[in-house]
């Protein structure tokens, strides 16, 4: 078989939800929902982290916060592991690029090509007017929400530019394939604007309602009532945005989407789309309304850990449902590990996911249950504390910053298994809930006694996930050979 290319399209702060195929009403991305027929989806997709630097270091690396050292947004520097994901493709003879969001621990001069843009759009003397215009535009809203159209085209908006700069390369490189691009796209993350016909799509008079909204702060605790006091203290008319910034994002996956299926009929059009892999997903989510929140921050409700991933290319199968498997972003790396060719390198604790995109036999329980992961460590900060924000760094930030000490602060675990969502912290905290009559995460049924069977399994569970992840770098020196499954998979191996 010929060499595939591959193509990570990777959005930022999309939540899983919001589409036709996972029974939202609105039709946000067409495209992409019918494109997933065409392949793989999966509703049980899970990120390691929800919070961009450490979840993308874990989709270059395949391993978990925990082991890569970076767990908040500021440490990308820290990051530890032996080969990521560029190193594997470069070693065997593809040509890079990135266009679009970095934010993770990857240098452009380990990049053949690298188009970087941002929140604020992009930099540099190559842009138009009209780009630097828009970009200053960007800048001028302090990561909230436009009340009204974005002034300008569709042309200078992210993921427009970053598809015309991914195209562009292509071409230049047409004769040196096999080649790897990272397409990531800065949306549907705050700023929430779009330019018409997008604006005017999704109405707030005509948007379903929101399954909480602000009463639910207090049965979720002090750290969702902070992010909602941040706001209100940002931004006055707080609530209204918060109705504004929903049907912005809502017009943001939609303009995504067109996006996307332009690239696709670049791929058509140039004889590329039967060689090219391609993985779509994306860092993490975004409350979108939910508690009566915007962007993301405290702890780890599924609006902001469960993601949207889908995969079609080569070889894969495609099928209409759902795949069943829980899923996470750090089993993309050894998946296309798998999928090239190449052996999963030390330190990696995902897992090659290529059996269940092609058909072929895998164990079914390897795939029963997902983990997350949460918090810096150190103790909660509560309301009792006298946290000084400008101290922790919040008033450096445009607006406010949901990533702070306090709503980062401690440590949170989750699982997910079957119909169940099981939260725990160091403190040994713990929430249980049924998440098919309770998907906003309200009842909280851990430590009642009608619940306890299935607590005992989920904790089991969690303990197992816990002891599996502990970081197997560095390998023992000189003697003890180290064993490991070629896919990284460990139900295989059990002891009966």
């Amino acid at each position: 078989m010929t060499t595939p290319n591959i193509v990570i399209i990777m959005t930022d702060q999309q939540r899983a939800d919001l589409s036709k195929r996972e029974g939202f009403p609105l039709d946000t991305t067409p495209f992409l929902d019918a494109l997933a027929t065409e392949g793989i989806w999966f509703d049980r997709a899970y990120t390691t982290m929800p919070v961009c630097l450490p979840a993308r270091v874990s989709l270059l690396t395949g391993r978990y916060p925990s082991a890569t050292r970076v767990r908040t947004n500021h440490n990308g520097e820290d990051a530890y592991y032996e080969t990521d994901l560029f190193d594997v493709v470069r070693a065997q003879g593809y040509q890079t690029a990135l266009c679009g969001k970095n934010h993770s621990h990857l240098m452009a001069d380990r990049i053949d090509h690298a188009f970087m843009l941002g929140h604020h759009g992009g930099g540099g003397d190559q842009r138009t007017d009209e780009e630097v215009a828009f970009d200053e535009y960007l800048a001028s809203l302090r990561m909230s929400a436009s009340i009204t159209p974005a002034p300008f085209g569709v042309e200078v908006q992210c993921p427009y530019r970053a598809v015309t700069d991914a195209t562009q390369w292509i071409d230049t490189i047409r004769d040196e394939q096999p080649f790897f691009l990272w397409l990531s796209f800065p949306e549907p993350h705050n700023p929430y604007q779009v330019p018409e016909p997008y604006f005017s799509m999704f109405p707030s008079d005509n948007l379903p309602p929101t399954l909480s909204d602000e009463s639910s702060l207090s049965v979720k605790g002090y750290k969702y009532e902070f992010l909602r006091e941040l706001g209100e203290a940002a931004f006055p008319d707080y609530a209204a945005q918060r109705i504004q910034a929903r049907t912005n994002y809502l017009g943001m996956l939609r303009l995504i989407d067109d996006q996307v299926r332009r690239f696709f009929e670049y791929l058509e059009a140039n004889d590329l789309r039967d060689n090219t892999l391609v993985i779509f997903l994306s860092d993490h989510g975004d409350y979108v309304g939910e508690y009566g929140l915007v962007r993301k921050g405290a702890e780890l409700p599924e609006v902001l850990v469960r993601i949207p991933l889908q995969v079609v290319g080569p070889n894969v199968v495609a099928s209409t449902n759902p795949h069943t498997a829980h899923i996470s972003t750090a089993d993309v790396m050894p998946t296309i590990c798998e999928a090239i060719g190449v052996d999963v390198p030390p330190g990696v604790q995902g897992r090659s996911l290529w059996p269940l995109l092609t058909g072929t036999d895998y164990p079914a329980d390897e795939f029963d249950s997902a983990y997350i992961e949460q918090g810096f460590g150190g103790l909660h900060y509560t309301a009792d504390d006298d946290y000084d924000r400008d101290a922790d760094g919040l008033s450096e930030y445009i607006g406010f910053d949901e990533l702070n000490g306090v709503t980062q602060s401690g440590t949170m675990r989750a699982l997910r298994y079957e119909d169940w969502k099981l939260i725990f912290d160091m403190q040994e905290r713990g929430q249980l809930y049924n998440l098919s009559n309770d998907p906003v995460e309200l009842n909280n049924l851990f430590g009642q006694p009608a619940y306890a069977n299935i607590q005992a399994r989920l904790l089991t569970k969690l303990l197992g996930w816990s002891l599996r992840i502990q970081d197997p770098l560095p390998h023992p020196r000189r003697r003890y050979r180290f064993k490991s499954d070629t896919r990284n998979y460990w139900s295989t191996h059990r002891t009966p």
